[in-house]
């Protein structure tokens, strides 16, 4: 007979990876395109929305803007986020068909989730390695955060905004976000990619996470600099896994890295690591 204490176990840290992959593509949504080109999904809501506005075919194929037109879709975006279809936050994202491909065009952060456009991010674990083991900066986001606020979070993390890679991201945000000098945050290693397709309610996230460890000094200490974060505190790993494993404390896909960092480090082995390790999407 199975045991079922372990079943439990492998369950408590599987939920998360099943939470963000809970989406199931069309899901009464329709492709679309910029050009030949499938970019997102969106509803058919705002696939009728869109008909209204020239360059855009709504057929059998889905909702195709034209190539030629592709310089109009942050206006398009900020005229159906008027009229309720998607929030609008000022931040440009690079449109593209798929990681690592040409960007096609930009769109509004605030509107990833409605177009069901691939938006890429970074996250970074910050790690300080002490004689009496691993510990890992823990950051709580601000409770005016309009995403999981109160959540705990990476000590680095963010999208990655139009024009930039992901490891200028990473030290762009590490500056706004923890005060981390540029020099500390180039040195970040780049571990993993980790994506997921979700059902929230703001719409279809479909993400893929730039992961990266950082370790930083002993006597470095983080500080909240751009008002996105509460506070931070140094956690001994075991904690954080004893964190992931037992509560939602954390935000839903800092999860998904923190597993794989888990694993990494054979905090998890035999048959509940390589359940874990096949459940992780990577591209």
């Amino acid at each position: 007979m199975a045991d079922t204490r372990y079943r439990h176990r492998m369950n408590t840290l599987m939920r998360h990876i099943a939470a963000c992959n809970n989406a199931m593509l069309p899901g009464g949504r329709v492709p679309f395109l910029i050009g030949a080109a499938p970019v997102g999904w969106v509803r058919p809501g705002l696939a009728q929305a869109l008909a209204d506005f020239g360059g855009i075919v709504v057929g059998a194929d889905g909702v195709v803007l034209a190539a030629d037109a592709a310089a109009d879709l942050p206006a398009i975006v900020r005229a159906v986020s008027e009229r309720g279809f998607c929030r609008w936050r000022g931040e440009a994202f690079d449109v593209r068909a798929a990681a690592g491909e040409p960007a096609l065009a930009q769109i509004d952060r605030g509107a990833l989730p409605a177009f069901g456009v691939l938006a890429e991010g970074v996250h970074a674990n910050g790690i300080v390695r002490r004689p009496n083991g691993l510990h890992l900066w823990v950051a709580r986001r601000a409770a005016g955060k309009a995403l999981d606020p109160g959540k705990l979070d990476h000590v680095v993390a963010g999208g990655s905004p139009a024009g930039l890679t992901p490891e200028e991201t990473l030290v762009k945000e590490a500056a706004e976000e923890a005060a981390i000098p540029a020099a500390i945050a180039g040195r970040a290693v780049k571990v993993a990619e980790i994506g997921y397709a979700m059902e929230r309610p703001e719409g279809l996230r479909r993400d893929l996470l730039h992961c990266y460890d950082l370790d930083l000094p002993e006597d470095f200490v983080p500080q909240a600099a751009d008002g996105e974060v509460e506070s931070f505190a140094l956690w001994p790993v075991g904690r954080v896994m004893d964190a992931v494993r037992g509560t939602d404390a954390f935000k839903f896909n800092v999860n998904l890295v923190l597993i794989d960092l888990f694993l990494r480090l054979g905090m998890v082995a035999g048959e509940e690591g390589q359940s874990l390790r096949a459940a992780l999407s990577r591209p």
